[in-house]
């Protein structure tokens, strides 16, 4: 495909975003926005004032290309408090421009052309654009939007010697789903077996409901061998638009990751990573994330439990599926885009997460907003007209 600028695409099948789409759609027609996935409140004020304590010591230069090393270290004490594998903050831990960059660069640092990475769909949707951009190809595993259980064997019958990479998300967006124990044993199993890396994303691990844990690939010490972790401060202390996240890897994988990651941003905001260093000096701030979090699910699935849509509740991030396939044929991009103009809510059409754009009749709301913002969409869908 050429352009008029005579330019060669090199992501033809990519437009404009769903999430782009529907929140410029709920804008023009005044509509809550549970489509797209930032907290409507703030950051905590502590947090606030550690950033204007930094900015006014003058930690405004470039950051070490790495990250500073206050930050690695305290990454490495939390994930060792909760993995007990312990990460190298010199070697093994890269400060990066959020999570989406260190999907991005373990990405680009292990796919060359040709090869195959699996990955589960539904897939929150900067993975296989990443893949192909580097000349990989993208071999699909379909799941249910509201799946309990990953078929192993289904997982096992897509790998070929062109297989190099198999791509993780827990807890995982859209479907909320938590990876159990059996599944990282199983994923251990298979990478040491075809000899596969791993390239985790697991930017919602402090947002796990109902008792169960977020079980880390880092706990699992041959998966921590082979793997690039990419988390993110964004979801966890609110500050999405900070764009502030890291890749843990060993260090054979971290000197390659780090070759390209100097040359997409070299280095990230400086004193945004002096206060999160400080504020992660209080394990409380990060650990209580998961109730703040259950308290509005449960206020969002008991607000809109007789709508008629069908829920299994979400088991980890800040996302919630709701099916209509009992009540209606409508696509469901067809259904997201009606909703928000005549009842005025807007979400995310879930087939919009799958390659060829497979329609289970679902859609997915973000609750992460204020209980008032919460309460006024569920009485709004309470107007659908099916």
């Amino acid at each position: 495909m050429f352009l008029k600028s005579g330019i060669r695409s090199k992501l033809p099948r990519v437009g404009t975003t769903i999430f782009t789409r529907m929140s410029k759609l709920a804008e023009d027609h005044q509509a809550i926005n549970l489509a797209q996935g930032f907290p409507e409140f703030d950051c905590s004020p502590d947090l606030q004032k550690l950033v204007d304590k930094y900015v006014r010591l003058g930690k405004n230069q470039y950051a070490p290309m790495a990250g500073v090393m206050v930050l690695r270290e305290a990454i490495a004490e939390k994930v060792f408090a909760s993995t007990s594998h312990q990460y190298h903050p010199e070697t093994e831990i890269t400060i990066t421009s959020g999570a989406t960059e260190a999907l991005f660069v373990a990405i680009s640092t292990i796919i060359h052309a040709g090869d195959e990475v699996i990955v589960f769909e539904p897939t929150y949707d900067s993975y296989v654009p990443a893949i192909e951009l580097n000349g990989g190809i993208p071999v699909f595993v379909t799941l249910d939007p509201q799946y309990e259980s990953i078929d192993w064997g289904a997982v096992c019958s897509r790998i070929t010697p062109q297989t190099r990479a198999i791509m993780v998300n827990t807890p995982h967006n859209p479907t909320g789903n938590v990876w159990k124990l059996n599944d990282l044993q199983q994923l251990a199993h298979l990478a040491e077996k075809y000899d596969l890396l791993v390239i985790s994303d697991e930017v919602y691990e402090h947002i796990v409901f109902d008792g169960q844990p977020h079980i880390s690939t880092a706990s699992i010490p041959s998966l921590a061998a082979r793997t690039f972790l990419c988390g993110s401060f964004g979801k966890t202390f609110h500050t999405t638009g900070w764009k502030l996240g890291y890749c843990l890897a060993p260090s054979a994988l971290t000197t390659e990751f780090r070759k390209i990651h100097q040359y997409v941003v070299f280095s990230v905001v400086t004193p945004l990573q002096f206060a999160v260093a400080e504020y992660l000096a209080e394990p409380a701030h990060y650990l209580s994330l998961s109730s703040f979090y259950e308290r509005k699910r449960n206020m969002f699935l008991d607000a809109i439990n007789d709508t008629g849509f069908a829920m299994r509740p979400t088991e980890g991030s800040f996302f919630q599926n709701a099916s209509y396939s009992n009540l209606s044929d409508e696509n469901d991009r067809v259904l997201a885009e009606r909703l928000t103009k005549e009842v005025g809510v807007a979400s995310i059409p879930v087939s919009s997460f799958y390659n060829e754009i497979t329609d289970f009749k679902t859609l997915r709301f973000c609750f992460a907003k204020n209980d008032e913002t919460l309460l006024r969409a569920a009485d709004a869908l309470h107007k659908i007209v099916w």
